[in-house]
């Protein structure tokens, strides 16, 4: 053969073999198995018939291609069950109790054991790691790991020794009897605490029950405000309150005043004085209209105008200690035995306000209003008399037998006429006393 014919050839052979190669390499990592697509497969398929070829031809030996295929189509061999594994252990176990073999029995038995203990473990570890954190985990292993360490140290140390010797010299009866004593007072202190406890949640459901009725009120309290403003006032923002619709106000009034507590009627009371509907309008002696005083607001009329709510006996007998009443008027209505304890009632208008049995101790009165005109003219209010505004004839309030223990800031001239017409029980009372005042009301 010719050198040129030889050298393509066995050029030709060498490329043959490395496209053999290549494709058994794929063959072998799964390629063959699953072809991307069908010119791979023809481009495989091609690549063995190539590779069969030379290898007939010398280039390969019989032996060396079945060594080298053997691995290629060989089959891993598969692991049988547990479960299967386990059943065998426990049939052995079986047999050899019924042959009462204790070899074969306890071979069986041990199986069965360890494969059902390492598949338990996994379990069980999965179990434990879900229910216990790293950080737990952590604490319990030196919590441990101090015990034994302690415990060892001491059995080293020799005092192992001694404290078995201290153990069992106890008397364990006087420990059993002081044991019980223990338990008796643990008994004790469980009862307490759950006294304590069952007192604390009464407490508490007290305190959000208060709080809800507050936030109850609050709301029913906002609701009479938007009712109110709706009723007396028109379109354009005036107030426009006829006969009927002043009724229904003061029914509004009366009911919202009997369902709220001390704090609740004091907001009532300082909504309806800073509207001006207690005070006595000026009216238009045709529509009934109240008039407008040029500056803004609506004109008083105390000798002839109308209020819009009159609260007359609703105040009677309440109880409204403690409250804010600064700036109200609550004049020409009824507070007989009325607990006004503690009140700040400066500047309040209480001319023409009956006082009788009124408790007043402990009640800021700076600038409290209890006539008008002077205190040399001024004189309480009567069923029939008219009062007189400019020399506070009939303006005054009845305070007879109140109660002004401890008032602050009251002035001469409202003592002056707390001890002039308050009788016997309320001259006792007056701060700074009554020396010097004539007791008016028993002349007249």
């Amino acid at each position: 053969m010719a050198p040129d014919s030889q050298f393509s050839e066995n050029s030709a052979s060498n490329r043959i073999t490395a496209d053999a190669e290549m494709s058994y390499e794929s063959y072998e990592s799964g390629a063959l198995a699953a072809p991307s697509s069908a010119n791979n497969e023809l481009r495989n398929q091609a690549a063995l018939e190539s590779f069969t070829a030379a290898s007939s031809g010398g280039a390969y030996s019989g032996s060396t291609y079945s060594g080298s295929a053997q691995p290629i189509f060989g089959q891993r061999q598969r692991q049988p069950p547990l479960e299967l594994l386990i059943f065998l252990a426990l049939l052995l176990m079986i047999v050899g109790l019924g042959f009462s073999n204790f070899w074969l029995a306890f071979t069986g038995a041990t199986v069965a054991l360890l494969i059902s203990l390492r598949i338990l473990w996994q379990l069980v570890w999965k179990i434990f790691t879900e229910l216990i954190s790293p950080q737990e985990r952590l604490i319990l292993t030196g919590f441990i790991g101090l015990m034994l360490a302690g415990y060892g140290l001491v059995q080293l140390s020799g005092w192992g020794v001694g404290f078995d010797a201290w153990y069992q010299s106890l008397n364990w009866e006087a420990i059993g009897a002081t044991g019980e004593v223990f338990g008796a007072l643990g008994q004790i202190l469980i009862a307490v605490l759950a006294v304590y406890i069952a007192w604390r949640q009464y407490v508490i459901s007290k305190d959000l029950t208060i709080q809800q009725n507050m936030i109850t009120q609050q709301q029913t309290i906002d609701s009479y405000f938007q009712g109110i403003s709706d009723l007396v006032l028109d379109e354009e923002g005036l107030l426009e309150d006829w006969p009927q619709e002043r009724a229904i106000a003061e029914g509004r009034t009366a009911a919202i005043l009997s369902s709220v507590d001390s704090s609740g009627k004091a907001k009532v009371l300082r909504f309806l004085s800073r509207s001006r509907l207690l005070s006595p309008l000026q009216r238009d002696r045709r529509l009934g209209r109240a008039m407008l005083d040029g500056k803004g607001g609506y004109a008083e009329d105390r000798d002839y105008g109308v209020r819009v709510v009159d609260l007359g006996v609703m105040l009677a007998g309440s109880n409204l200690s403690g409250t804010d009443l600064r700036w109200t008027d609550l004049s020409d209505i009824n507070l007989i035995r009325a607990n006004l304890k503690g009140c700040d009632m400066v500047k309040t208008n209480l001319a023409r306000t009956i006082l009788c049995g009124a408790v007043l101790a402990g009640s800021d009165m700076m600038g409290c209003r209890l006539f008008y005109g002077s205190a040399a003219t001024a004189s309480p209010r009567t069923r029939h008399d008219i009062p007189n505004y400019q020399t506070g004839a009939y303006t005054g309030a009845v305070v007879e037998d109140a109660d002004l223990s401890g008032v602050l800031r009251l002035s001469e001239e409202q003592r002056y006429y707390c001890c002039a017409w308050g009788g016997d029980a309320t001259r006792s009372t007056v701060p700074g006393g009554c020396e010097g005042i004539p007791n008016r009301l028993n002349e007249s």
